[in-house]
């Protein structure tokens, strides 16, 4: 089967294209990667070039060893993967040391993978200990609203995670365990990558402070939805702040350990604090 046939490449396309009609993609803005099932590299093994140089990763993967990624390309927009995969996008496998990588398909006029790579597969590893096999994709955007709360909420989780919590009864049921934040630090490097695959330990959301935002998820669908739920939430925290300085009604604590205990999830007490931010 040729990549391009392949159904991951199809719902990966469509969630990047779906991100770039979200306003979520400036210019070269963000990126996507997928950790490729083994059956799924096996059907496209014959579009595969596995003669590639093996280049530096940055930081050191052991537990994706021998693993194959679809990734978007440095310097890329979003907005053109869907029209022109093959120069936007790439599928890259990690050695046997999980040091390095090399491209097996894709980026056609040259370039390299996302400058975050080093986060992604980070956090890649973190989320197969913390969660298991199942979780295969993370994504990264500049989620307008979300970026605007950064210089004025207190970039601590708690009062990032309650305050998008109150905006819409659905989010601590789709995001339960909270939002991480991550202070603003330098992209693209390994510290940003090391303090952001710690908070997703515990999370599978975590904000960049005046930057964007970091998701996990199973598949293309949940973590698109994980995303688009805390940004439309922080596009109502927006609007709410814009009204008035202080909320005239919310849900309180109690109304959440209720909702926690008729839809069967777990909140943690730490984020049922009496206290507004």
């Amino acid at each position: 089967m040729k990549v391009l046939d392949a159904e991951f490449v199809k719902g990966y396309m469509r969630m990047a294209n779906d991100g770039w009609l979200e306003g979520w993609h400036e210019r070269n803005g963000g990126n996507l990667s997928y950790r490729i099932k083994k059956e799924e590299v096996e059907s496209i093994k014959e579009d595969l070039d596995m003669s590639g140089e093996w280049r530096e990763i940055g930081t050191t993967v052991p537990k994706l060893a021998g693993e194959f990624f679809l990734v978007t390309g440095s310097g890329k927009y979003f907005r053109n993967v869907i029209i022109n995969p093959e120069d936007s996008i790439c599928i890259i496998e990690i050695d046997e040391t999980g040091a390095k990588y090399r491209i097996c398909w894709g980026l056609v006029n040259g370039g390299k993978p996302t400058s975050e790579l080093p986060s992604h597969l980070m956090n890649h590893e973190v989320k197969i200990a913390a969660k298991g096999d199942s979780y295969r994709v993370i994504y990264h955007c500049h989620p307008a609203n979300t970026i605007a709360l950064t210089f004025v909420l207190p970039l601590t989780s708690e009062a990032f995670t309650r305050e998008l919590w109150e905006m819409a009864t659905e989010c601590p049921v789709v995001f339960p365990e909270g939002i991480g934040v991550v202070p603003w630090m330098v992209p693209g490097g390994r510290d940003i990558a090391v303090a952001t695959s710690e908070l997703m330990k515990e999370y599978d959301v975590a904000i960049w402070a005046h930057h964007g935002m970091f998701a996990a998820g199973q598949d293309f669908d949940l973590t698109f939805g994980l995303m688009h739920t805390v940004e439309k939430a922080a596009e109502i925290l927006v609007k709410v702040r814009s009204m008035q300085p202080y909320k005239t009604q919310t849900i309180k604590p109690d109304e959440f350990r209720q909702l926690a205990h008729d839809f069967n999830v777990t909140l943690p007490e730490k984020f049922l604090y009496e206290k507004q931010v």
